[in-house]
Order: structure tokens, then C-alpha cells, then sequence
């Protein structure tokens, strides 16, 4: 979600003053990117120490073609070089890109247990059953380490492994795609797509394609065997498009969730802000035809006065869709979560949760949450000449509607704010409210980030609340009724070993995964957890702050859990931790059976 824009460097609007032996990149960091990356600025943007543990090559791409290719483009290539290198360590990692290969193609074995996309479901509750996890409560506390792959030249991981087939399909940094055996890790194949790739993969049995969009704003689908391109399509016009949330496939068609990057983009007060508005964009999954797109803001923005800097101003904007849409054939509907309004004037679609006609787009209902809830960039920035005049506290859905049935014929749709808000709602009455349960205090760091899961009975939901210069404040772990949202139990986070370490936090800002019995909730501390979804006591404990072997030879290293969690399919879990203040570059395999 847009939290994370500002990941690694947002930068001002003015440029920086370039000796005639080229930039300093102390002076560029200093003048253009050292606003955001302080411990008070209310952003998640990593402290310098946090910065300087990633390599230079890794803080260039994201510069180039990843999360901050929109504020790059603000600096000269020497100046993002110049800033990089000034950063990041040198990468001294060199490894064949022969490394790794399976010496025989992964046999394609339907008939294996998966776990497809993000939820694994289009009810995206995170629920895997059992015959599906192939793991219970007993084998948890037995879960070993059965290989490590290591992802060359990354520091940031953002894609969720799928796991169908016998093969794990993950995206990383560099927009690089691989499908490896789940059994070995070794690789199969690659594809590069031409930006950082933050979905995970979503599998087509039936026309063997992996579908996956990147921070570009592309959709892709390659053949499932080979990795080769099939089709690429946009999915917005507008050149801020970005693709974070995780498409959902539903009856052959592709829902895809568009974001954008124009937030952040607003920190220079020279752009004309804003004219965005979040969408869902559905494709024909085998041959790649639109057949509808819906955007959140039924009206396009209009020119509505100049900024402080005297740039014409626009809206209504904003309303970007960051988590993947949930589907419900039962009332043909899908439903999704939007985030905040960039710039006035403010819409009554921010910070709400919608429903669309699945067939034609057409708008069913909406609640909104929070009206006003105006914010962007600018409103961090030195230069905040396009911060709205009364910015609103940027609480965000972040993470998707769980489709949750109360076990007596009637269903329920529950999701997490940042405004640390759980809320239930009746998707047979246009949204009404049907509970609401306070967790935590909320901010623009917390509350509810990237989403909760449930099983029959119970909504089990991580609480982040993360404070940048407070280690031990924020996290634990709720589990809520799912008829009335009371609190059955609450574990509070353990105090994180690494608290001395820049970007090491108690805060739960992944996604749950749930098995039966078993709820595993990751940290940003570099642990994943495994907890009885009976009273939360803890059952399994993972710290992924070290070193690994890897089956293809890259050095690598865990580090923080924040906007994936936990794959559990066919007697193996998976993880990729490392993002945010502890970087990572690892893909990590468990199972009770190690040989």
C-alpha cells in the first residue's frame, strides 16, 4: 500500500546544486531526501542506518524502475547514482545466472495441494484447509528449515510465493519472475518483467497461465511450463498507474487492483496534483481483452485552483485500490477496500469499502469510512506546496474484505483499517455497519496494514501501530468473533531481540495465514510465529535475522515481515521475509519431513 511509497526515498521538488565534478550524493540525500528519512516523519521511509545496509545497486533500481521510479525521475541519473552510491554498499555478489538450474523441468503435477494467489481464495481470508496445508497443530512445532534461495542483488522482497504444481511461483525486486521446484528450489525458469514486481503470482490451471502485475502498471501472462510471454496489457491510461495488490482470477476472468504512484509524486510542489483514481481493470485471462474497467472515482478531476507554488491544482482524486479485490459469485459482486483522497475536493468513495456489478462494473454500493481523509506526499515533504490545507490522518484500507460466513446461512464482510478499526459489514444491505471493534490506537503507520484471515469461527488480526523511534511499541495478535467482533484472546508481542538494530520494530504489518489451529503472523522483528487459534499461546517461533545457505549459491540474509505473510501448501511452508527496515533477499522452504 501507499504507506510503503515512501519506502526507500521520496524526494523534494527543487534540484540540487551539482559541482563541476558532479553530484554529491551527500548533498542530494541532504537537500532532497533526509526530510523523510528521520525517525519523526511520520512516514515508513528507513533511517539512513536502515539505507545503508542495502546495496547501491539495489537503491538505483528502485530509483529507476521500482517502487520510487516516480520520485527518481525528479533527480538526474547522476544524481541517482550519486545518491545510491553515497547509500548503499557495494554489491560484492557474483553468481552465474546458470546457478541453481533443475537439471530435469519440475514435473507438472496438478493433482498437488496449492495455495493460488493471495488468499488463497477469491474470499482472501487466508484460510488453508487441511487437506490443502497438509500441516497440522502437531506438526507445526516441527517445522525445519529444507532449503534457502537467494534472490541476486535484492534487499527488498514484496511478492508473495504461489505455490501450484509441484512449483513455487514468487516476483521479486528487479521484476525478475521465478519458477522453482517446491520441492528442491532449484530454478526452471525466469522471466524479467520491466518493473519491480510486488504481486503474487496467480496461476490458470486450465489455460496453464501465471498472471502477475508490476509497479509499471502492466499485467502480464506467461506460460506456466516455460515462463514465455503470452500477453502484457496496461491496466490504466494514467501514466502514474501501478499495480501492488495481488489480481484475483474468478470464472476465466482476471480482477485486476490499480493503484498509482501520484501520491508521492505530489512531494514536488511543481506537479500539477492530482488527477488519479483508483480502479479495478478485468481481463479475459486467456487472451488479455478488457472487458471492463471500473475507477473508484466515478468522475474525472477537474482544475480546481493553483498551489502555494502558483502550479494548477486538480481533483477529486485519490481512492487507489492497494490490496486485491475479493469476489463473491454467490451475489456476483466484488468488493474492495481504497485508500485516502490525494487532493480536494474530497470524494464520499475514500477510505471505504465498495462493490462492483462482476459482469459489467457497475457500481452496487459503497460505505465510506472516514470523509476528508485528504493526504499526500507533500504533506512530508520540505516543500509542501501541494499538502491539502487540512490534511486528513491518511487511514487507508490497505488490505482486502475477508468474505466470511457466520455459520447460520448469513455472511459477512470483514476488514482492518489503519485507523486500527475492525469492521463487519452486510453485503446483502449495501455495507451496513453490522460491528466495529477497536484494536490498537491507528496512524499513518498502523492499525490494520496488510490484512487479517479467518477460519470458521474467529477473524484473527495483526496490529502494527509501529512508531519508527519506539521499538517496542505496537503489535500483538487479536482473534475476534466473526457474528459480533467480541475479543476471544489477545497475545502481545514478544520484545524484539533486535530492538538496537535502525528499523527493527514489535509491529505485525503482515498478513495472517491460517491453517486449522494454527495462526502464523510474521514480524517486524524477522520472526514468524505460529500461534493456537484456541487461546493464542505460542506453538513455533522462526527468527530469519542471519545468514543462509542457498541452494543457487547468492549469500542471503532474512530480515522483516511487512507486506506478505506466510504460504502453507502441500505439507511445506514458504516465506520471503526482508523489506521495509530490515532488508532481506531470501526465499525460505520448511517441512516436518527434511532429508
Amino acid at each position: 500500500m501507499k504507506g510503503f511509497l515512501l519506502l526507500l526515498v521520496i524526494f523534494a521538488a527543487s534540484s540540487v546544486a551539482r559541482p563541476s565534478s558532479g553530484p554529491d550524493g551527500v548533498a542530494v540525500f541532504r537537500h532532497s531526501c533526509a526530510t523523510c528519512h528521520r525517525p519523526d516523519s511520520g512516514t515508513r521511509a528507513p533511517l539512513p542506518a536502515v539505507l545503508r545496509q542495502m546495496t547501491s545497486e539495489s537503491i538505483l533500481r528502485a530509483l529507476e524502475t521500482g517502487d520510487m521510479r516516480a520520485q527518481g525521475a525528479l533527480l538526474t541519473p547522476a544524481e541517482r547514482q550519486a545518491v545510491a552510491k553515497y547509500l548503499g554498499k557495494r554489491d560484492s555478489r557474483s553468481v552465474s545466472a546458470g546457478n541453481g538450474l533443475c537439471a530435469t523441468p519440475t514435473p507438472w503435477l496438478e493433482t498437488d495441494a496449492a495455495w493460488n494467489g493471495w488468499g488463497p481464495g477469491a474470499h482472501n481470508t487466508r484460510f488453508q484447509s487441511a487437506a490443502a496445508a497438509g500441516l497440522n497443530r502437531q506438526d507445526v512445532p516441527r517445522l525445519k528449515l529444507k532449503w534457502a534461495f537467494g534472490f541476486p542483488h535484492g534487499s527488498s522482497i514484496n511478492s508473495s510465493p504461489a505455490v501450484f504444481a509441484g512449483r513455487v511461483f514468487v516476483g521479486t525486486e528487479d521484476g525478475t519472475v521465478y519458477s522453482l521446484s517446491a520441492e528442491s528450489g532449484c530454478i526452471d525458469w525466469t522471466f524479467k518483467a520491466s518493473a519491480t514486481v510486488r504481486t503474487a503470482p496467480v496461476v490458470d490451471p486450465a489455460a496453464r497461465l501465471v498472471f502477475f502485475g508490476d509497479v509499471d502498471g502492466r499485467v502480464y501472462a506467461v506460460a506456466a511450463e516455460t515462463g514465455k510471454l503470452v500477453w502484457q496489457r496496461r491496466s490504466d491510461a494514467h501514466p502514474a498507474a501501478r499495480i501492488r495488490g495481488t489480481p484475483t482470477l474468478a470464472g476465466g476472468r482476471l480482477y485486476v487492483p490499480v493503484s498509482s504512484s501520484e501520491e508521492g509524486l505530489a512531494d514536488n510542489p511543481r506537479y500539477p496534483c492530482c488527477t488519479f483514481s483508483g480502479a479495478i481493470t478485468v481481463f479475459e485471462a486467456r487472451t488479455g481483452r478488457k472487458i471492463w474497467e471500473a475507477h473508484t472515482i466515478p468522475v474525472k478531476a477537474r482544475r480546481t485552483g493553483v498551489n502555494r507554488a502558483g502550479v494548477p491544482t486538480w481533483g477529486p482524486s485519490g481512492a487507489s485500490v492497494w490490496s486485491p479485490p475479493t469476489v463473491d459469485l454467490k451475489r456476483h459482486a466484488v468488493y474492495v477496500g481504497t485508500g485516502n483522497s490525494y487532493s480536494d475536493p474530497p470524494s464520499p468513495f475514500t477510505d471505504a469499502v465498495m462493490a462492483f456489478n462482476m459482469d459489467t462494473g457497475k457500481r452496487l454500493w459503497s460505505r465510506q469510512f472516514l470523509p476528508r481523509d485528504l493526504w499526500n506526499g507533500g504533506c512530508v515533504a520540505k516543500e509542501n506546496a501541494n499538502c491539502p490545507s487540512q490534511p486528513g490522518p491518511d487511514y487507508d484500507f490497505g488490505s482486502p474484505p475477508m468474505l466470511c460466513s457466520t455459520g447460520k446461512g448469513r455472511d459477512l464482510l470483514i476488514i482492518g483499517q489503519k485507523s486500527g478499526v475492525v469492521y463487519a459489514l452486510d453485503p446483502d444491505h449495501k455495507g451496513q455497519i453490522v460491528w466495529q471493534t477497536r484494536i490498537g490506537h491507528g496512524g499513518p503507520l498502523g492499525g490494520i496494514e496488510f490484512g487479517g484471515g479467518a477460519d470458521r469461527d474467529l477473524a484473527y488480526f495483526p496490529l502494527s501501530d509501529w512508531q519508527q523511534s519506539q521499538p517496542y511499541e505496537g503489535g500483538g495478535l487479536f482473534a475476534l468473533r466473526i457474528p459480533d467482533g467480541q475479543k476471544v484472546w489477545y497475545t502481545p508481542p514478544p520484545k524484539p531481540a533486535c530492538a538496537k538494530r535502525p528499523g527493527c520494530s514489535a509491529a505485525l504489518i503482515a498478513p495472517v495465514t491460517v491453517i486449522p489451529g494454527v495462526v502464523f503472523s510474521g514480524s517486524q522483528d524477522g520472526h514468524l510465529r505460529a500461534y493456537d487459534t484456541h487461546d493464542g499461546s505460542l506453538l513455533w517461533d522462526f527468527d530469519t535475522l542471519r545468514n543462509f545457505e542457498t541452494v543457487n549459491g547468492v549469500p542471503g540474509r532474512g530480515g522483516a515481515f511487512s507486506s506478505i505473510g506466510a504460504v502453507v501448501a502441500n505439507a511445506m511452508l514458504f516465506i520471503d521475509p526482508g523489506y521495509g527496515g530490515l532488508p532481506g533477499n531470501i526465499l525460505l522452504a520448511f517441512s516436518v519431513d527434511v532429508k
